[in-house]
Order: structure tokens, then sequence, then C-alpha cells
């Protein structure tokens, strides 16, 4: 049984070892998947400054912030908020990323989680960062993670008239 998202093994032999090959197949279906879970979670409201919040329970939320919309592409940041009280954690891990919507191609990617920013499709290992070989394809997926988080546990509040 195979994920639906797995990484391929198409790889050379460097060294011994078998140099990680991106399959741009697996990445583009894991980014069309992404784009359409991002819809449902903006319900047609992608305008700049337009935030919505997505309650998991008492302790976790996530929310999702349009910051910039032109013609073919959006930007947007999701993040992750811990709600514990009397305890200053919540404020050092603050989970985020930055997506980039495109439009005409209705695919979602990472553009940047935390400190890594222009995510490469490939990494040598080991590295100065440490970042894994398949990094691009593993942000993406948390990213798909967090989106199914979403959809299936999350409650919106959503004011019902405006």
């Amino acid at each position: 049984m195979t994920k639906p998202f797995a990484t391929g093994d198409s790889n050379k032999q460097i060294s011994g070892r078998a140099r990680y090959q991106p399959r741009l197949s697996v990445l583009m279906n894991l980014c069309e998947t992404n784009y359409m879970m991002l819809l449902k979670l903006l319900a047609d409201k992608e305008q700049v400054g337009e935030q919505r919040c997505f309650f998991i329970s008492d302790f976790i939320s996530y929310s999702v912030s349009v910051n910039e919309v032109t013609r073919y592409t959006s930007l947007i940041t999701i993040a992750q908020d811990a709600h514990i009280t009397g305890c200053d954690l919540a404020k050092l891990l603050r989970p985020s990323m930055t997506i980039r919507l495109y439009h005409d191609a209705r695919m979602a990617e990472v553009i940047s989680s935390q400190d890594v920013h222009q995510v490469k499709p490939r990494y040598d290992y080991p590295n100065k960062n440490m970042h894994q070989p398949d990094e691009k394809q593993q942000i993406n997926l948390f990213l798909n993670e967090w989106l199914q988080l979403c959809l299936q546990l999350g409650q919106v509040h959503v004011p019902l008239f405006t």
C-alpha cells in the first residue's frame, strides 16, 4: 500500500547513497489538492486583509490571512495558535507558512515556512541547515495535513448578517 503523496524511488547513486530525485507529478498533485482545500477554507472571501480562524480545540486554532491578491495569484499565511494560559511556550512556538495560490494553474505552494524562505525542490544531505532532501515535498505535505485538520475538525465563527 502506498501513500498518495509518497516520494519516489527514482534515485541515482552518489557515493554509495541514493540521491533524492523530486517527482514533479507527485508534487503538482499535492499542490492541486492543497489549492482546492484552501479555496474551501477561504469560502470565496479572498480579499486583502481577510482573516479566518479555525478552532480545533480549546487549546489550538489556525488563522488564515489573505496578504496579497493579484489577477493570477494570491498570497496567504496560515499560522497555528496555541492557547495555553500561564505559559510563555505559546509565544515561542507559533508555526506558520506563507502560501502562494496560482489561480490559473489551480495550485497552492508553500513558499516559506518558519525561517525557511525560497524552499528548494531538493537539498543535498547533510547540509548546513540540516534540511531534508525532500524538504519542499515535506512542507507541502505538512500544509496538507493542517488543511485536512481545519476542514475536518475546525469550527469558524462567521457572522450571519453583514
